[in-house]
């Protein structure tokens, strides 16, 4: 991959961790964009690294705050080629225990932040004629999840984002694409309890969760300048947990 400016929401994360440590792999200078909450860690998070990143920690779902971090790393790193949307959180309830604050954290962090940061970088990659921008959803963005209203809506709002997005791109060099992961080790699937985990785990045909590097190939992929003829499509790696045509 020709050296490029990538730069990964939710990079702190650990599938956004393994994007970056893959990215960075492939040549590209890479920027990370975490939480503030996350700003204890950081440091060590670094240092455990092994390659280079640069790092901003913003709330994303805020609009100024999402651009000002956005513009920080491409000061830094030069105008952004590649963007890929992974932050995201969740704050599971029946729907009719779920609060407007458990709706609107998870519409903030994992939609609202997809506009923001895009919109960021989308007219200067279409100015320049190449850009790729991913966007990290969810199977459960696919096949909606029991007590998972607020995630699954944002999730399934992110491919529909991609699909009308990526009209506007094509004809100036920018794709924009979906991965909707499966069940990936994480520490957001390990905070789910253990019997409800042994239940999902029977689903998968490959009897097995999946890992961060198995969905950090495919964003590469995506990435690459010989990936252009692809475009608002929503590519899964689940291993069959859920198909459709």
């Amino acid at each position: 991959m020709t050296a490029r400016t990538a730069i990964v929401t939710g990079g702190t994360g650990a599938i956004g961790t393994e994007i970056c440590r893959q990215l960075s792999q492939a040549g590209c200078r890479v920027g990370a964009l975490g939480h503030p909450s996350e700003a204890a860690r950081v440091a060590d998070w670094k240092k455990t690294l092994g390659f280079e990143v640069a790092v901003e920690l913003a709330d994303l779902g805020d609009y100024d705050a999402a651009r000002a971090a956005m513009n920080q790393l491409q000061a830094a790193l030069g105008p952004a080629d590649i963007l890929v949307n992974a932050a995201g959180i969740t704050r599971d309830s029946r729907f009719s225990k779920m609060t407007p604050e458990q709706w609107r954290a998870v519409l903030g962090s994992n939609l609202d932040s997809v506009f923001n940061c895009t919109q960021a970088v989308f007219e200067n990659m279409c100015a320049r004629g190449f850009g790729r921008i991913i966007n990290i959803s969810s199977v459960n963005g696919q096949k909606g999840q029991f007590g998972q209203t607020n995630y699954s809506a944002a999730k399934a709002g992110m491919h529909g984002f991609s699909m009308a997005l990526a009209q506007e791109g094509a004809a100036k060099g920018v794709t924009v694409n979906t991965v909707s992961p499966g069940y990936i080790e994480t520490p957001m699937t390990s905070a789910i309890k253990p019997e409800a985990l042994e239940k999902i785990k029977a689903q998968i045909p490959l009897g097995r969760m999946g890992t961060p590097a198995e969905i950090a190939r495919v964003v590469v992929f995506l990435s690459a300048a010989e990936s252009g003829y692809i475009t608002g499509a929503n590519i899964p790696v689940n291993v069959g947990l859920f198909i459709s045509a």
